[in-house]
Formats: C-alpha cells, sequence, structure tokens
C-alpha cells in the first residue's frame, strides 16, 4: 500500500468543522509515517470528480474529513475499488461513522486510528446499498421522515437537531398517510397505506435517530422499516421513541428484510445519507463487502 493518502475535506460540515479537522488529522498521519494530499472541491460534483481521480491515481487510502453528505460522495468514489476508506466524522449526524463504531468529533483520535488499520492492513469489508445509480451508506427515508428533511433543509435557524424537531413539529399540520407499493426480493407486491417506508443499510439518520435499529452493515441485507397509516396523536407517540429505536415494538410499526427493495407512492422525494435523491420510484439492492473501511470497530 502506498504511504501517500488523501484528505477530501468538507469544510463547511458541522458549521466549519470541516475545515478545522484537517489540520489534526493530517498531522496525526504524518506523525504515523504517511505523506499527506488534501483534496477539497469547488462544488459537489468537482470534489467528486476529484476524488475519482485520487482513487485511479493509486491513492493508498481515500479519508473523508466531514459529516455523512461527505462520506457519501466518497463513497461514490471508492465503492467496488480496492482503495480503503477512512472517516473523520466531523459533521452534524455522523451516522455513517457512528455505525462503524469509529472516534466522533475527535479528528486526531481518528486518523490515529485509521492510521493504524492502514500500518497493519486492518480492513472491514462492509455492505453498501446502491439505489438509482447511487451508493449509500446508511438508510433511504421516504414519507413523513423525508419531508421533515426537505422542511429542514429549507430552514436556516436553528442549527444542528433542533432545526428537525422543529420541521417535525411543521410537517404534523399537513401530515397524512400515503398509499406506498413496496416489493421485496422481486416477490409479491404489497400495497400499504403508510406514514413512512425507511431502507436501512445502517441503523440510523438524522444524527442518531435508530429508524432501522436491527440494521447490520455486514449481513447482505438491508433492514425495512415501515409506519402504517395512523393519527397524529399516535406518530406523536411512536416517532419520538426513534431515538431509542424502541418505535419497532408499537403494533403500528411492521419490519422486514431483504436484498432487494422496490418501492414507489406519489408525490415523495426520497433522502439517502441525508441527501436529496429525486422522487420515487426506487430500486434499491444490498451489495456485500462494496468497501473496505479503515478503523473500523
Amino acid at each position: 500500500m502506498t504511504s501517500e493518502i488523501v484528505l477530501f475535506v468538507n469544510p463547511t460540515a458541522g458549521r466549519g468543522r470541516g475545515a478545522h479537522a484537517a489540520q489534526p488529522a493530517a498531522s496525526a498521519f504524518r506523525d504515523a509515517g504517511f505523506s499527506v494530499r488534501t483534496v477539497v472541491g469547488l462544488d459537489a460534483d468537482d470534489a467528486l470528480t476529484r476524488a475519482r481521480e485520487a482513487v485511479a491515481g493509486g491513492t493508498g487510502a481515500l479519508v473523508a474529513v466531514g459529516g455523512d453528505g461527505l462520506v457519501h460522495l466518497a463513497l461514490q468514489a471508492v465503492a467496488g475499488t480496492d482503495t480503503p476508506l477512512g472517516v473523520v466524522a466531523v459533521g452534524t449526524g455522523n451516522d455513517f461513522a457512528g455505525a462503524l463504531g469509529l472516534p466522533l468529533r475527535d479528528p486526531a483520535a481518528a486518523a490515529r486510528r485509521i492510521a493504524g488499520a492502514l500500518k497493519e492492513s486492518r480492513l472491514t469489508a462492509i455492505d453498501l446499498g446502491r439505489v438509482n445509480g447511487r451508493w449509500f451508506g446508511t438508510v433511504i427515508a421516504t414519507g413523513f421522515d423525508s419531508r421533515v428533511n426537505d422542511r429542514g433543509n429549507r430552514m436556516k435557524l436553528p442549527v444542528g437537531r433542533f432545526r428537525y424537531d422543529l420541521a417535525i413539529v411543521a410537517e404534523l399540520a399537513a401530515f397524512k398517510p400515503l398509499p406506498y407499493r413496496l416489493t421485496l426480493d422481486g416477490g409479491a407486491t404489497r400495497d400499504v397505506e403508510a406514514t413512512l417506508v425507511a431502507v436501512g443499510n445502517g441503523s440510523s439518520y438524522g444524527g442518531g435517530m435508530r429508524i432501522c435499529p436491527g440494521a447490520d452493515l455486514r449481513d447482505g441485507l438491508f433492514d425495512v422499516t415501515v409506519v402504517g397509516g395512523c393519527s397524529r396523536t399516535t406518530l406523536l407517540k411512536v416517532f419520538p421513541r426513534v431515538y431509542k429505536g424502541t418505535h419497532v415494538d408499537h403494533p403500528v410499526v411492521t419490519t422486514y428484510r431483504a436484498s432487494r427493495v422496490e418501492l414507489t407512492a406519489p408525490g415523495l422525494t426520497a433522502y439517502v445519507d441525508g441527501e436529496r435523491l429525486g422522487p420515487l420510484p426506487i430500486s434499491a439492492e444490498c451489495v456485500p463487502g462494496a468497501v473496505r473501511v479503515a478503523g473500523a470497530a
């Protein structure tokens, strides 16, 4: 393995933590004997182009310094290649890093963990999802949660998780269940009325909301959580339980496991790894061992 690694940096992640995290991370890698090159894109497309060029050029690892959005971009560059992925998690949510037991908001510690793993070739192969041509690591959100994401992204204040808490309250005013069509592993199509359907490669989204609490990054399967049609009162009781993952015990919630998921519903936008994917329908496949991660617990 080459001793050069590439830091793939989002300078705006975590309200500026990405830019500040690059220096201590780079120092830790250099102390461990690696040479470091930093890539910062002008925008998402430019950043991805530069990351792919680094991978094609034979870098020893692509290390994403940011949150789940930047990890999502990094996955597009490294999935299906031999280039290891490292994650220095300094974003707002950090659900991908959390699922792997990586240090959060401690760039030097994360870099030391990654450096040690790279030097000893301790790499963990994990599954990724592929949906409508894009790789993802955590969760596809559709329904009430994706509408909350839409609204939260339009809000400038407050920052962090509180923004989405307010967006939840606002979306409740317009809440109503939707008709979904769900097909698992090419079997019979299910017509269900649901508040949301989430497809989880990882267990959480939104900074620790454990929407698919049983999801395992190494089992070759998605966990699918369906919150059925319910009243606003029931949703207000069920949704807060998502932070502990106990919502799946409520009678209105049904869970499935599958390696392939097809889903459609009228007028909905899907989000993946917290990033806007586009309108339904979606077709998703779980790809075992699609990326090797350095430093996972």
